[in-house]
């Protein structure tokens, strides 16, 4: 007896030891993995990046009037005539500075550059439901998964005592081998829905530990964390609302507006400009700057006016002004504008045809929402009556009225109803987060906002 009572705490020792991690884990909320998917998210991240260069797209056009300095060396030899090194004379030191002061085309691509940063901001908004509602999917999947495995390990225990059962009944000589061949094939069914059901568990997890940074063996769902969706609003002008107020169509209409802006800009390329231009250089001895350039005053010899050598080199050159250009003839341009024309059209239509799709797929979301509710509320009737038929052949057994087979049957119809009551429950729940994220009230329901 000391023996066994010995064995039997190595046993329960080793059992605790090797439990699988999952057992052990913590269940995490829904709202917890929400808000680790929106600070970890790939998505997310991606979204930010477009964003931040927006802005700093829109900066460089905003920065082309402040003007920009540059400061340099042109040093080199000079045989005969000084020419000029890299587009400029040769200068011991020199400092350039140029802005833009009118420019039309400047100032439409300015615009649409500011329109751009307006873009990236309802993508990154746009993202961010993404994100959640792939997170709240994951989450309510991976919940069904875990809820159907324990009941399915349930019903594997039962099934291997039927098998068993019939098994010795066969060997008996009371039923059939065909009965035998049934009970094994029920037996075999369970394990492989046990199997589908742990390989979708086990993919969600990998899925969601890559949204959340967290370890997919410590990914455990808490079904009570799920809150409920609102009652949908019956209304036939949800879906034009949901449009309105939707991110990505938003998005689009604001990337039509600036392709126009940046089609306008293309066109003011053939008005004229005024820039700001301003340069110092000092120049070298060694150029023969002063054989070349020979400063003068007019001087009076002889009664007569005339220009005399001044015999002075002026070292310290400057120049400030502007820059006026008149476009006068630009197929090149004029053709870069018509192409921007059309860019501008394909725009416009994309976002129409956005808030098009955003519209039907409310409008859709509405009536699946309703169908699925009704087809729920069917699959709960069923499977009530599923188990009420078990509780039945259950008492008929006791009274000596079933056999095995017939309760066989009834635990199978409860099986089979509950597979599917949690398969209409899980595409309500898909249905209901579409048509939150259409409405906009997406991140309210799942961050309880």
């Amino acid at each position: 007896m000391k023996a066994l009572s010995r064995r039997a705490l190595l046993l329960s020792i080793a059992g605790i030891i090797f439990v699988p991690n999952i057992l052990l884990a913590e269940p995490v909320p829904l709202k917890r993995v929400i808000e680790l998917a929106l600070s970890h998210a790939t998505g997310t991240a991606i979204a930010a990046a477009d964003e931040q260069r927006a802005a700093a797209g829109y900066r460089e056009a905003r920065n082309t009037y402040v003007p920009q300095l540059s400061t340099g060396a042109g040093l080199g030899y000079s045989y005969g005539f000084p020419l000029s090194l890299a587009g400029s004379a040769p200068s011991l030191f020199n400092v350039n500075a140029q802005s833009a002061l009118l420019n039309p085309s400047l100032r439409e691509f300015l615009r649409a550059a500011k329109v751009d940063t307006t873009v990236a901001s309802l993508r990154t908004k746009d993202e961010r439901n993404q994100v959640i509602q792939d997170a709240a999917l994951s989450y309510a999947e991976l919940a069904k998964w875990e809820q159907r495995l324990a009941k399915l390990q349930e019903t594997q225990a039962e099934a291997n005592k039927m098998e068993a059962a019939v098994a010795q009944r066969v060997k008996e000589g009371v039923d059939n081998e065909i009965e035998g061949t049934k009970a094994r094939l029920s037996a075999a069914r369970i394990r492989l829905r046990t199997a589908e059901a742990q390989g979708a568990a086990d993919v969600l997890r990998e899925h969601l530990s890559k949204l959340t940074g967290l370890p997919a063996a410590n990914l455990q769902t808490d079904p009570d964390s799920i809150p409920a969706a609102p009652a949908p609003v019956a209304s036939d002008d949800a879906p034009k609302a949901a449009a309105d107020s939707s991110p990505s169509v938003q998005a689009s209409m604001e990337h039509a507006r600036a392709q126009y802006l940046r089609a306008q800009g293309e066109h003011r390329a053939l008005w004229p400009s005024v820039d700001f231009a301003a340069q110092y250089a000092l120049l070298s001895r060694f150029n023969n700057f002063q054989n070349y350039y020979i400063p003068s005053k007019p001087c009076t010899v002889g009664g007569v006016s005339v220009l005399c050598v001044t015999n002075t080199f002026q070292q310290n050159n400057a120049t400030v002004g502007v820059s006026i250009r008149f476009p006068l003839f630009n197929s090149s341009q004029r053709a870069r504008a018509q192409a921007a024309d059309a860019d501008a059209l394909k725009a416009s239509k994309q976002a129409e045809a956005a808030k098009n799709q955003v519209t039907e797929e409310t409008l859709r979301l509405q009536r699946s929402v309703a169908q699925m509710q009704a087809a729920r509320d069917v699959a709960e009737l069923e499977a009530e009556i599923a188990q009420k038929n078990l509780a039945a052949v259950q008492t008929r057994i006791d009274a000596g009225t079933a056999n095995l087979h017939d309760l066989d049957d009834a635990r199978a119809q409860v099986s089979e109803r509950f597979i599917t009551l949690q398969d209409v429950t899980f595409e309500l729940q898909r249905a209901e987060l579409g048509l939150l994220r259409s409405t906009g009230d997406l991140e309210r329901w799942a961050m309880g906002k």
